[in-house]
């Protein structure tokens, strides 16, 4: 079976897939929190925002104009240079993630189309054979946004939240790495459309049938490096202050989530094409939409597990990574090396 996905590309395919991926997920991480809400108001048998606009759609809209006009200051005695950088950190990082990440289908640009005719603009701007590695790379670089943010306030609270942040982080990317090691020993590449590419067979051929342990492993440890329930310690919604962003406000503080819930929509998808079929057709239905059913239920899924699990300890955080998590890894990538070994 073809894939659409193709290995080289023009420059300027590759620079209109880059804008279109930065206006797309910009657009779908503030429609988010619209969603977020609603889902969480429906599951707890809330209205939620239902007053601004129709269906209180217009709440996207209020919360922009609040973030732009909102003061935003800088502390007297923070680290002026070091606190305006690290909100940039955050959200650049997450798209940066986003360059070798397929998140819509290939299209070329009609012919009469100035400039633009005929240009094809792939779903992925370029087959790096270390696809994975560097997009998980430039996720864990994005731990420097949250501890530079703590460590250049004047406030004990934004310094521990920082070490918190550090902490947690550093821990559950070891579990990612270790959760995707052994779908990497099958595939034998780290090029996701050699993911993809495996898995053409159909339902029966999904990673996910091979890997079950793998796939539950990744998706804890992406829950944890994206902040969410219940393991949001890092701005922690129930306590008083909020962590490493407690002196943010404004825009600075936006783009602290913007790069969360851009984190969300890359987990979403490197599950769905790790493990779950990625671009390939599903019956009669086409490739690109199962894409996006796919990310959408693994968003959905995080907004269920947030509406339906309690927040969880820092030491029950650190218990749950290095003393279950980490072994069943292990031990999976163990048994996969002798199952192969068997079959060789």
């Amino acid at each position: 079976m073809e894939t659409t996905m193709i290995h080289e590309v023009t420059w300027i395919g590759a620079a209109v897939k880059a804008l279109i991926a930065l206006l797309i997920v910009s657009a779908v991480a503030g429609f988010g929190t619209y969603i977020e809400r609603k889902v969480l108001a429906w599951m707890q048998r809330r209205p939620g925002p239902a007053h601004v606009g129709p269906f209180g759609l217009l709440q996207l809209a209020a919360d922009g104009i609040k973030l732009f006009t909102k003061e935003d200051f800088i502390p007297q005695f923070a680290n002026r240079l070091i606190f305006s950088i690290a909100p940039v950190i955050t959200a650049g990082t997450a798209f940066i993630a986003l360059a070798a990440v397929p998140i819509f289908p290939d299209f070329t640009f009609p012919e009469w189309i100035p400039l633009l005719g005929g240009v094809f603009v792939p779903s992925i701007a370029a087959d790096i054979d270390v696809g994975l590695l560097f997009i998980l790379g430039a996720m864990a670089a994005g731990l420097y946004g949250p501890l530079l943010a703590g460590m250049s306030q004047q406030n004990k609270w934004g310094i521990i939240g920082a070490a918190r942040t550090a902490v947690q982080f550093l821990s559950y990317e070891v579990v990612t790495g270790l959760s995707l090691l052994a779908p990497i020993m099958l595939i034998g590449s780290l090029s996701l459309v050699d993911f993809n590419d495996y898995q053409a067979g159909g339902f029966t051929s999904w990673l996910l049938w091979q890997q079950p342990l793998a796939f539950i492993l990744f998706l804890i440890a992406g829950f944890a490096e994206t902040n969410r329930t219940p393991f949001d310690l890092l701005e922690h919604e129930a306590e008083i202050v909020s962590g490493f962003v407690t002196e943010y406000s404004g825009l600075r503080w936006g783009l602290f989530f913007v790069g969360e819930y851009a984190n969300m929509i890359t987990i979403g998808v490197l599950a769905s094409v790790i493990f779950c079929g990625g671009y390939n057709d599903f019956w009669l239905i086409p490739g690109w939409l199962m894409m996006g059913l796919k990310v959408s239920f693994f968003f959905f899924l995080m907004l269920w597990v947030r509406a339906s699990w309690p927040h969880i300890r820092p030491d029950q955080l650190m218990w749950l990574s290095w003393k279950v998590l980490m072994p069943l890894a292990v031990i999976n990538v163990v048994i996969t090396g002798i199952v192969m070994m068997a079959m060789a």
